[in-house]
């Protein structure tokens, strides 16, 4: 028996092409056009349509929507930034995945692409635009599979940068000069929405402007939504907020005295060298902080090791 051959098949953006595993190569990054294909059953030419504009009119010499695919896929490929464009203006693989004006032409040089991102994709109504693209795509796949009870999880992070980039901060805690983004997760890690901030605001700083339309929609659809933070989010309004939409939440809150003493009896360690496996305990009581209009539930983990101890608190909507 021989054996099985592959055959070769065409793709639908682009009908001259035609995809086949040999072992020949003259691009590294030929699993882009797979992408590609990805994308246009999407429908992602139409979602560029519509949530993008293009000051520049359509006499330009790239069109918006090719200047978007070499930006996205040069990250998907590895290329962190736009040092590389030049390059990849004349690899097979980024001509072919845009329009016909590439195919020839070539990509966007560093110049061209650079001010793209910098200038048109930084406009307000296209960052508008980007969000409401991924909020789409992100919406296709959950039309396909999605739970009953989604999870959001909310955090800030830090971008460092080098310069004086505008809004750009010195921020204590991450001991950097920063931007500090909020960012919006599900459960399965796909990223639900994101918000670029000064680097010196503080971490819950524009949570609803996330977080509630997400609950509003996903409410919509009849979802049971839970939502998981950081300390940096025990807040009064963000667990009153939850509570009135009647969603589940659990968020840690920093130690303090009163909680200290509320497990004092586990605290201490157990006779005896502690074995090679961590020894955990939970206890769960109602809190009222005092800012809090009502008491809730806490539940503190206390694990030791032989190294280690440590402890957390988490909070929760059940009372």
């Amino acid at each position: 028996m021989g054996e099985k051959q592959n055959r070769s098949f065409q793709l639908c953006f682009n009908g001259f092409l035609k995809v086949d595993f040999q072992g020949s190569r003259v691009t590294s990054d030929g699993g882009l056009i797979l992408v590609r294909e990805l994308d246009e059953h999407l429908g992602m030419n139409q979602l560029i349509a519509q949530h993008l504009t293009d000051a520049r009119g359509t006499n330009s010499r790239l069109p918006l929507a090719d200047l978007l695919w070499q930006s996205v896929y040069s990250r998907l490929a590895g290329y962190e930034d736009v040092n590389d464009a030049e390059r990849l203006s004349q690899d097979p693989t980024f001509r072919l995945i845009g329009s016909e004006r590439t195919w020839d032409r070539g990509a966007a040089l560093t110049s061209r692409l650079q001010s793209f991102e910098t200038e048109l994709l930084a406009e307000e109504n296209n960052l508008l635009g980007l969000g409401a693209i991924n909020r789409e795509l992100i919406a296709k796949a959950e039309a396909v599979d999605s739970p009953q009870r989604v999870v959001l999880d909310i955090d800030s992070t830090e971008i460092p940068v080098y310069g004086n980039q505008e809004l750009s901060a010195y921020n204590g805690h991450f001991e950097s000069t920063c931007f500090h983004p909020l960012l919006l997760f599900n459960r399965e890690g796909d990223c639900m929405a994101a918000k670029l901030r000064p680097g010196n605001v503080h971490s819950a700083d524009d949570w609803e402007e996330l977080l509630l339309p997400e609950i509003a929609r996903q409410q919509k659809h009849g979802k049971e939504v839970v939502v998981r933070a950081e300390a940096a989010f025990a807040k009064p309004e963000i667990y009153e907020a939850l509570e009135e939409r009647g969603v589940n939440y659990a968020i840690r809150i920093p130690a303090n005295e009163n909680l200290e003493r509320d497990i004092a009896e586990l605290l201490p360690r157990p006779v005896g060298r502690p074995s090679i496996r961590p020894l955990v305990e939970y206890k769960s009581f109602l809190y009222q902080a005092a800012s809090w209009k009502k008491a809730r539930r806490v539940g503190p983990k206390w694990s030791i090791t032989r190294a280690s101890c440590s402890r957390e608190w988490v909070s929760s909507s059940r009372t």
